[in-house]
């Protein structure tokens, strides 16, 4: 049985600059990384608090919506409305239960859109100085995509130990 390699080792991402490609590389490999473990999941695996920890649809809902608004900080904006209503939803997930379909869809959106936009940035746009959140605390282009993979990738690893957990 042949095994492909993360995708870190199979080469340079198309259109992306070099030093963006951890990151998108990362992106790629958290979609890659979740889809097998949350596939088998029913609804109600997906909503399972072990001990009290977030569930994995709070960790899914949470990853998408984390990536889209620390890319916007990156690109110099201030949360959109759509925006503030996607982490209000995070307070609610428990009651609302998005669909593992819904979910995933919304994640798989939320990466391609970053896939998108790292094409767009020049190696001279990564070191402008950005700020972050009400507070405006400090940081530059590279320094959110670079948190936003390292965020997204602890979320899935977040989701993939408990994934066997919920399944029992």
């Amino acid at each position: 049985m042949t095994t492909i390699p993360d995708v870190w080792l199979r080469g340079p991402l198309p259109g992306i600059a070099p030093y963006l490609q951890p990151a998108a590389h990362a992106l790629l490999q958290v979609r890659e990384d979740i889809e097998p473990v949350v596939a088998p999941l029913s609804e109600a695996q997906l909503w399972v608090r072990p001990q009290g920890t977030a569930s994995i649809g709070f960790h899914l809902l949470h990853l998408a919506g984390s990536l889209d608004r620390l890319l916007a900080y990156s690109r110099g904006e201030s949360l959109s409305p759509e925006q503030l209503k996607a982490l209000a939803r995070e307070k609610s997930v428990y009651e609302d239960r998005p669909s593992r379909v819904t979910l995933m869809a919304d994640l798989s959106q939320a990466i391609d859109r970053a896939l998108l936009y790292f094409k767009t940035l020049t190696p001279a746009s990564l070191l402008l100085p950005r700020e972050v959140g009400r507070q405006k605390l400090p940081s530059t282009t590279l320094g959110l995509i670079f948190h936003a993979a390292e965020h997204a990738s602890r979320h899935a690893g977040q989701i993939v130990t408990l994934g066997p957990i919920v399944r029992g």
